[in-house]
């Protein structure tokens, strides 16, 4: 389970292991560690910018968890659709998640539905939600490619630039399989795109975006669009390159995506500050952090049972003194 990953163009290599270390029989590998680096990276990002969204971190947590299991259900269900050839005669297969096969626009879509699952229950704003998780997903996302580097996948065609990578496994790979499944005349003895990079890097810009724009947003729900539109156009050039795409006919399935996010992101956008310059402003598009019941929820203070502030006795029975703390 070794791999050497040399980089020709700049004199670098790596000898990487999928296997971080074993506890008994079991393998843990880097890639669900990686992966879970980036989770970790990713809630704490999310925790420390809830109350700026008006967000109760308390009942944050309930949510999150809604979207983590649904989103990794999401995940597999993609992967598995596009990929039904290898599951139809073993349906058991399907639960071997340790066995690989997650679709990242399957866990975005699951995501989004335990999201606003969660915060339905919770009686937490479904935008303002979507708006923080926005950058987190960029810096799990972010991360988590990373892991694509120690398994010597999601790389792309051959490249003569600098940076271009290869390693006996990618080599094997391109001889195993046909122009037509890679989509691209591709040669094992020629470097490929480090395409998990490409996108870790464009991750790591739309963050510092992300947080730039985000202190000056006009509106909910302004931020994940701003994720949805950066995300689909790095998505949409990057996918382009890759030889390892999950496909629908000639077409690669995450371009295709991509494309659309980044066009309805952008038509979004556009009716939304529309309206905001508008007599027909609706109600809803505004920042909830900035009215009354936003700033009530995010320091805990709002009776979500009787939808007003909490009394001073709720208060006290709560442990929070009259500056709204706990003691």
């Amino acid at each position: 389970m070794t791999d050497v990953i040399s980089f020709p163009g700049l004199g670098l290599q790596f000898e990487v292991s999928r296997v971080a270390f074993s506890i008994g029989s079991i393998d843990i590998y880097w890639y669900a560690i990686i992966i879970a680096t980036g989770f970790m990276l990713a809630l704490a990002f999310a925790f420390k910018n809830f109350p700026k969204f008006g967000v109760d971190p308390d009942r944050a947590i309930d949510v999150v968890f809604f979207a983590m299991i649904f989103g990794i259900i999401g995940a597999r269900l993609y992967y598995v659709a596009f990929q039904w050839d290898m599951y139809k005669d073993n349906l058991m297969e399907i639960l071997n998640i340790r066995g690989g096969g997650l679709g990242f626009y399957g866990g975005i879509i699951g995501g989004i539905i335990g999201l606003i699952i969660g915060c339905k229950l919770r009686g937490q704003n479904i935008l303002a939600f979507l708006d923080v998780a926005g950058g987190a997903v960029l810096i799990g996302q972010g991360i988590g490619r990373w892991g694509n580097f120690v398994n010597s996948e999601a790389f792309g065609s051959n490249t003569n630039l600098p940076w271009g990578m290869t390693s006996p496994k990618i080599a094997a790979y391109i001889e195993r399989h046909s122009e037509e499944v890679m989509g691209a005349v591709m040669d094992p003895n020629v470097p490929v795109h480090p395409t998990f990079f490409y996108e870790s890097l464009w991750c790591a810009i739309g963050l510092l975006v992300f947080c730039y724009v985000m202190k000056k947003r006009k509106f909910d729900g302004q931020m994940l669009l701003f994720y949805l539109g950066w995300n689909g156009f790095g998505r949409m050039i990057i996918e382009g390159l890759r030889t390892d795409s999950l496909m629908i006919g000639p077409f690669r399935i995450s371009q295709l995506l991509g494309a659309l996010m980044f066009i309805f992101a952008v038509c979004a956008f556009g009716v939304a500050m529309k309206f905001l310059k508008s007599e027909l402003r609706p109600e809803w598009l505004g920042i909830f952090s900035e009215t009354e019941k936003g700033k009530l929820v995010a320091a805990g203070k709002w009776d979500y049972k009787n939808n007003c502030e909490k009394t001073s006795a709720e208060k006290e029975e709560t442990g929070e003194n009259e500056d709204g703390n706990d003691n």
